[in-house]
């Protein structure tokens, strides 16, 4: 009986070569941006999250703005009534 082993000097796959790049250039962009900002400055993933609820919250602000003045405007204009059009 005789046992083979697999070839551990196989050349890496796109995939891998591509997942290397990307995680180097990760590391890259965060240190240049600590080092730019410092590191107490670089935000962290509560800071993303505080700031998306505060967009949530102007978004829907906004929005209830917007629905009280086209509500004031259709309440200060008369009603108009339209004449249907005789069909025979």
């Amino acid at each position: 009986m005789e046992l083979t082993v697999a070839d551990s000097q196989q050349s890496p796959t796109l995939a891998e070569v591509s997942r290397a790049v990307v995680s180097v250039a990760a590391s890259l962009v965060t240190n240049v941006q600590r080092a730019v900002v410092g590191p107490t400055k670089v935000p962290t993933a509560r800071d993303n999250a505080y700031f998306a609820m505060l967009a949530d919250r102007a978004r829907n602000q906004a929005r209830d703005d917007l629905t009280r003045e086209v509500a004031a405007l259709l309440a200060a204009t008369p009603t108009r009534t339209r004449k249907l059009a005789r069909t025979r």
